[in-house]
């Protein structure tokens, strides 16, 4: 295949995957009714097995946007391209009710290409940030009294671009990414007082955020030799606190097409920032046989402003820890060529809900498939999670997701000889 009919098919699956990823929703939690939603996993392919760790991971094979730093470990003629999937089972519990959902996600893709030598790279790509989606009914929230309803849709995305430098050659390495972050959050409630009162109407309330905005991201890999064939990394990824700009829209309407507004408000600029998050990572590697990371992540939530507002979020502590085994890459049996993966990871919830939050347990196994070229991955993982509410009066969640994930490596920069 010509270098020009491979830029097409690539150009065509990223213009296919961007529409798929802004359109589809991954959730189904109550809890995304509250600050930006859930936050996305932003690792990919071998780290999103291992627990989803990323900051120490510096690989040749694998796009690992979590730590701009890593784009520099590859060869000055391979090219690479990586997209994943997934599909979520969620189970919702309050004590007396329960709900199961399944819902299914076009997450990410990115490709990554030396720009000089092997000492600088560049990767860029598409990601999601945060996922809201929820629909459920419950009593007012005003009063107790009448039924309503609450749905909700949205989350926020990011486009990147970022740059890769290897300042001390297979030790030291810098980078960052730049991001475009947009998106919009839709939450929106009806109350049915008609049926209730036949003199009433009913009552449909819309409030809409929409975002848009430069973010950055700074990366830092050490690197440092035991043997020939084993070596040990530290990562450190920070991002700075960032005050996003937004468009608000607050509606209330006796109509579900709001066309017979009641009330309706517009702000710029209300007061949504996002946090500075700091993470650090550690990881050994001995060449074609184990990897090992572990990662902490640090998010200060609660000096971020949300609408204005300030103690709407708690500080969030993530910790995870994974590993990579390969019996034997160098045999033609298939399954000891297989990357066997699997991880934990543990967190607690940046949002509150009635002065309380959560804490959220997950373990992973997954597996990385090579192709015939031995190169280019299909990747799966399969992670349960379970979320513990702070207190009873909490829904308890659990949801159990697979991800497929498809990693091309291809030398395309590689100049033929004639003789």
């Amino acid at each position: 295949m010509s270098k020009g009919n491979r830029t097409g098919i690539i150009l065509g699956m990223l213009i296919g995957i961007q529409v798929a990823l802004v359109a589809q929703n991954s959730t189904n939690s109550p809890y995304t009714r509250y600050g930006y939603g859930m936050l996305a996993d932003r690792s990919f392919g071998a780290g999103r097995s291992m627990g989803g760790t990323g900051y120490g991971l510096r690989s040749s094979r694998q796009i690992n946007p979590m730590n701009p730093a890593s784009y520099s470990c590859m060869d000055s003629l391979t090219f690479l391209f990586d997209a994943g999937a997934s599909m979520h089972f969620s189970w919702y519990n309050d004590g007396t009710n329960r709900q199961k959902n399944i819902n299914g996600n076009l997450e990410y893709f990115a490709l990554q290409f030396p720009l000089w030598k092997n000492r600088i790279a560049m990767s860029a790509g598409m990601l999601p940030y945060s996922h809201v989606g929820y629909d459920f009914w419950t009593v007012s929230e005003s009063d107790g009294t009448y039924p309503e309803h609450f749905s909700g849709t949205g989350g926020l995305n990011e486009v990147y671009i970022g740059l890769a430098w290897e300042l001390w050659k297979k030790r030291l390495s810098v980078g960052a990414n730049i991001s475009y972050m947009f998106g919009n959050i839709d939450h929106r409630s009806t109350m049915p007082l008609s049926g209730i009162n036949t003199t009433a109407n009913d009552v449909y309330t819309m409030k809409q955020v929409n975002v848009h905005n430069l973010k950055y991201d700074f990366g830092l890999q050490y690197t440092h030799p035991v043997s020939k064939t084993e070596r040990i990394t530290l990562g450190v990824a920070y991002s700075p606190h960032m005050r996003l700009k937004t468009t608000s829209y607050d509606k209330v309407a006796f109509d579900q097409t709001f066309t017979q507004i009641f009330t309706a408000d517009t702000t710029w600029n209300r007061g949504f920032d996002l946090p500075h998050s700091l993470g650090v990572g550690l990881s050994y590697v001995k060449d074609n046989k184990l990897m090992l990371a572990a990662d902490v992540t640090y998010q200060s939530w609660s000096q971020a402003k949300f609408s204005n507002r300030t103690n709407e979020f708690d500080d969030r502590i993530k910790v995870a820890a994974g590993g990579e085994y390969i019996p034997n890459n160098f045999t033609r049996l298939y399954l000891n060529r297989v990357r066997y993966r699997a991880g934990v990871h543990y967190s607690n919830s940046y949002e509150k809900f009635k002065g309380s939050g959560y804490t959220e347990y997950g373990a992973c196994v997954g597996a990385g498939f090579p192709m015939l070229d031995n190169r280019s991955f299909i990747n799966t993982s399969f992670e349960y999670v379970r979320i513990v509410p702070g207190t009873k009066a909490l829904i308890s969640e659990q949801y159990f997701r697979i991800t497929i994930s498809y990693t091309f490596n291809e030398r395309w920069f590689a100049k033929l000889k004639l003789e």
